[in-house]
């Protein structure tokens, strides 16, 4: 139950005042119960109304009987553990489930981004908490109550793991200030009594497997637990007393019960306790009269008036430390065997004490108290006599949700209860008065340092808006030189269609004189075959007239051989020259007035025949002059035959004058016949070549309306890009730092909930982008030839990467190719960096890193770190290789893989970089295969042998950095030789090595406890290596 329902009626506590040896502490605690549990909380037993009144120190009385009592409610403070190595390898990228509100008291358990709940605590304590202050909060004002005389209880309750040893038993030698709260009681007990007239006696228990051992001696292992007849208290008969002479001679006590208690190594915790820690204090004092300084009133008893006269009172009072054992779950803790058992007990017992912590909320009549010895011993504790303070630890880690919930809720429900402290007290109004103006002046201080603050902040937020502004400012410098680069880039592609549309144009006119050159060739032919065929009918007319005449003449001059020859060699002739005009038509129209003139001599010819012709038929007819006949028509034949020769003579020259002519307008025409055909092919080249050049201008044109298109939206998509992605690489860096870097780095209770909030809120507009922008278009455009582009993209996928809801996204959308495509052929440093981030990201999958192996992605980071210089992009391959090293389950094929591809010898080479960086990433790495093996051959047996990192020369690196190298290398360095040293057939390389001393180092000087503890752990449980030791010494 969420505690806010109670807050109302509690008023607010002014600053925590000790009250002085002697006094009651009753009336510290009673500030914030105020004399009465909070609304909301029940009482187990009623007291009577006159045992209730409260009063302050200076008006504090005797009760009137020994059985007075007054109500202490139990006191539950709540502690916050901070990121342990596991929380950063497991789940570095989870929010975490509990937000902290420690100036109102109360803490947030979120259940996801969009549902929390509200508990308020008496104190609410962060990680960065020191121990002092948990004790003097916690601790102190009960240990004030017992020095007064009251019995008292200081118990830690949690899940294992989240601090509780650390909170109640750190011994804290070396550092004084991490002193847990059993020394610092101790501490505050000696100085505050006497040796001389006061005793401090001290015992120290577990239970284990429900049976009371000693730690003290550990040969006592089964207890009885008695309950006194006289006083009904709770007592343990066998247990081992010894009386504290010095803080000293304590802790040597505390440090022999902590090397007996019993301790495993689970997945959770490597050092968990399996038993219940219990440490008895009883302390006897002699209250002196000065001390005895409460007002006897009228009504006192004989008791009282004794003490005020300064009768000695012996005051015996009795102190419990209760360090309980964690709650687990077997299926986060791994336990196997023997650890199953331990387990079921420690839940048993811790199920009963929440069953009797239940029973007294509710106010049950019936509580069960002796279903368990845990129960027993706390039976005081819990609704008795016994002022009662209770811490619970938890972790900030979301996969334990339900573990904390249900620890918070356990302390939700003590806060219920309600026990009977035997004091009887009342309150002073004047006193109360003062308080409430102590409490003004600490809440007006209060409030002027929040004003302080909030200036502060405000000239922080200033300052952070001018450097938003500037690099905005940068990135529209950035835009507008993009945006005039693409402005330059689309005036030259349309410069250069203008150009390819002018000489289409030109084309085209081409095109058109071709066409009409063609259409005049045509025409000129078209007129030469008119030309041949009027030429043609006028041979046809004159070879016909040609013939009539001939034929008469032959019916006339039969007798004239020699007139016929000449007259058939003339018809050969004309034959002749019909045939050449026939075979040449094209050169008539030339030659028209020539036959027009052939054709009027002819004509003139033939007249003067016909006129011969009459002369002679008239002549014939009157048969008058047949000499004169004969002469003339031998006269005739002469005349006719010179006319022949020098017809002939004349038609040779002509004819050859024509053939001539002929034959070059015959090779003029063959020559326009073959231009004109090549012509026609090159206008059909050109009609073809203008489809191509249309089909190819239109495909250009679309094309351009797409990359325009794509161009506004890769520009808009740019800007929004660019608003989420960082503009330089260190802002790229330091991001990425926090998303994964922290698995190599433990995460600084000093970093500021700003920062947090300022990353959560770029990695939800990351993602609101992409709900808007839409996955698949992010990683198309991994693909982009422009390299700006690519990333940008790069980087807003390794951002949407380190988020576990969306890997699965990336990886079905072919993110995980995309990535691995982009290590394959990119030569792009910043690519292959940020790439290789996005790779570690999704290597924190298990699921993820079989796919990144089977698609060769461990080849591909042992290529890259082969090949690059650059130290960041060395740490990216680096970080990426030791995520796909570790993991809680063991998978021996997975390991093997990483030593086949190369990815193991890698990590050797890429620590000759020397970056302090890459090194820690490389140690990392190491240690988280070291570890899987180690485990796997523990737990599962799964492989023997001399270890991989042993053959492939690690372990001499190991050796030779494990003091040299940086604190976050060292502890991985320190840690993987542990992990090395616990499979035995490592321990010849080991001790020939020099690692023995090494071990011996780390479980002395090591910055870790659990690590410190490890180490030790071997060196006593090996043989082989206790051997060694012994023999160095």
């Amino acid at each position: 139950m969420a505690s806010s329902s109670s807050s109302s009626s509690r008023p607010s506590q002014a600053p925590r005042q000790h009250p002085p040896h002697g006094r009651s502490a009753f009336s510290y605690l009673s500030r914030s119960i105020d004399g009465q549990p909070p609304s909301g909380l029940s009482v187990r037993s009623k007291a009577p109304a006159a045992s209730r009144r409260s009063v302050t120190p200076n008006s504090r009385t005797r009760p009137n009987g020994d059985d007075a009592s007054e109500p202490a409610r139990v006191r539950v403070a709540v502690r916050l553990r901070p990121r342990n190595t596991e929380d950063l390898l497991s789940d570095a990228d989870f929010a975490d489930c509990v937000e902290l509100q420690p100036e109102l008291k109360k803490l947030k358990l979120k259940k996801n981004n969009w549902s929390s709940e509200s508990y308020r605590f008496d104190e609410v304590f962060s990680e960065s908490a020191s121990q002092r202050r948990v004790y003097e909060v916690v601790a102190k004002p009960v240990i004030e109550s017992v020095l007064n005389g009251y019995n008292g209880t200081v118990m830690a309750y949690g899940q294992t793991g989240t601090g509780k040893t650390y909170t109640l038993g750190r011994l804290g030698k070396d550092e004084a200030s991490e002193r847990g709260i059993m020394v610092r009681a101790m501490e505050d007990i000696i100085s505050s009594t006497s040796p001389a007239s006061d005793s401090i006696e001290v015992s120290y228990l577990q239970l284990y497997l429900e049976a009371v051992q000693d730690l003290l001696a550990p040969e006592k292992i089964n207890i009885p637990i008695v309950d006194d007849p006289k006083t009904g208290e709770v007592t343990l008969p066998g247990a081992v007393v010894v009386k504290i002479r010095d803080l000293h001679h304590f802790l040597q006590l505390l440090q022999t019960g902590e090397a007996n208690r019993h301790a495993a190594n689970t997945k959770i915790n490597t050092e968990s306790s399996r038993s219940h820690a219990i440490l008895m204090v009883n302390i006897r004092r002699s209250v002196h009269e000065e001390e005895n300084d409460t007002p006897i009133q009228e009504n006192n008893s004989g008791k009282d008036f004794s003490n005020s006269v300064g009768i000695p009172i012996i005051r015996k009072s009795k102190l419990l430390i209760v360090d309980l054992a964690g709650s687990e779950r077997l299926d986060k803790s791994g336990s196997e065997g023997y650890l199953i058992e331990e387990a079921k007990f420690i839940n048993l017992s811790l199920t009963s004490l929440g069953k009797c912590i239940n029973a007294l909320a509710e106010n049950s009549p019936h509580i069960p108290t002796r279903d368990s010895k845990l129960t027993r011993l706390l039976r005081d504790s819990f609704g008795g006599s016994v002022r009662t303070s209770l811490i619970i630890t938890i972790g900030p880690s979301s996969r334990h949700y339900a573990e904390t919930t249900s620890t918070i809720m356990f302390g939700q429900r003590a806060m219920k209860v309600v026990n009977m402290v035997k004091l009887k007290e009342e309150f002073d109004y004047e006193s109360l008065c003062r308080k409430l103006e102590n409490q003004v002046e600490h809440l007006t201080v209060e409030i002027d340092r929040e004003q302080k603050l909030r200036d502060n902040d405000r000239i922080e937020m200033e300052r952070k808006l001018k450097e938003c502004q500037k690099s905005f400012a940068e990135t529209e410098k950035c835009l507008v030189t993009r945006s005039e680069f693409l402005e330059k880039e689309n005036v030259r592609l349309e410069t250069e269609m203008k150009d390819t549309l002018k000489e289409l144009n030109c084309l085209k006119d081409q095109n058109d004189y071709m066409q009409g050159e063609a259409a005049r060739l045509e025409m000129n032919l078209i007129h030469s075959k008119q030309y041949q065929l009027e030429s043609s009918s006028y041979q046809k007319v004159l070879a016909d007239t040609t013939q009539m005449y001939e034929k008469k003449i032959a019916e006339l001059m039969k007798q004239l051989e020699e007139e016929q020859i000449h007259s058939e060699r003339a018809e050969k002739q004309l034959d002749g020259m019909e045939k050449l005009l026939n075979d040449h038509k094209k050169s008539m129209q030339q030659y028209q007035m020539e036959s027009s003139m052939y054709q009027k001599a002819l004509a003139d010819t033939t007249q003067m025949y016909e006129r011969k012709i009459a002369e002679l038929n008239q002549q014939l007819d009157d048969k008058h002059a047949c000499f004169e006949i004969s002469e003339e028509l031998e006269k005739t034949k002469k005349l006719l035959s010179d006319h022949q020769k020098l017809n002939q003579l004349q038609g040779k020259k002509e004819i050859d004058e024509v053939r001539m002519k002929l034959q070059e307008s015959h090779r003029l025409h063959q020559k326009a016949a073959n231009e004109l055909e090549f012509i026609k092919s090159e206008y059909k080249v050109l009609l073809t070549e203008k489809a191509k050049l249309m089909d190819e201008l239109n495909a250009a044109r679309k094309n351009l309306l797409i990359e325009e298109k794509q161009r506004k939206a890769v520009e808009s998509e740019l800007l929004k890009l660019k608003k989420l992605a960082p503009e330089n690489e260190e802002d790229f860096e330091d991001k990425r730092s926090y998303m994964k870097e922290n698995i190599s780095q433990p995460l600084s209770s000093h970093k500021s909930n700003q920062s947090r909030e300022t990353i959560l809120g770029q990695r939800a507009t990351i993602a609101k982008i992409c709900e808007e922008v839409g996955l698949e278009k992010i990683l198309q455009l991994l693909a982009s030839g422009d390299i700006d582009v690519q990333i940008h993209a790069v980087k807003v996928v390794a951002n949407l990467a380190a988020e576990d809801i969306n890997q699965t996204k990336i990886v079905e959308e072919g993110g995980l190719d995309a990535l691995l495509m982009l290590l394959r052929s990119s030569q792009n440093t910043t690519i292959l960096r940020v790439a290789s981030g996005a790779i570690a990201n999704l290597a924190m999958n298990e699921m993820n890193q079989f796919l990144i192996m089977s698609k060769g992605g461990a080849q591909l980071l042992a290529n890259i770190a082969s090949r690059t210089d650059d130290p960041q992009t060395l740490r990216m391959v680096a970080g990426a290789i030791a995520n796909l090293c570790g993991n809680g389950n063991l998978k021996e094929k997975l390991h093997a893989s990483l030593r086949e591809d190369g990815a193991v010898k890698a990590l050797l080479g890429i620590v000759q970089s020397g970056n302090s960086d890459v090194i820690a990433q490389v140690a990392r790495g190491i240690a988280n295969f070291a570890k899987c093996e180690s485990r796997g051959i523990i737990q599962a047996g799964h492989r023997r042998g001399r270890s991989v990192l042993v053959e492939d020369g690690m372990l001499t690196w190991l050796i030779a950095n494990s003091n040299t190298a940086s604190a976050s290398s060292r502890r991985h360095i320190e840690l993987a030789l542990c992990h090395l040293a616990q499979n035995d057939d490592n321990a010849r390389d080991i001790i020939s090595s020099g690692g023995v001393k090494e071990l011996e180092r780390i479980s002395v000087e090591s910055t870790r406890e659990d690590i410190r503890s490890l180490a030790k752990k071997i060196l006593r449980l090996s043989p082989t290596f206790s051997a060694e030791t012994h023999a160095d010494r």
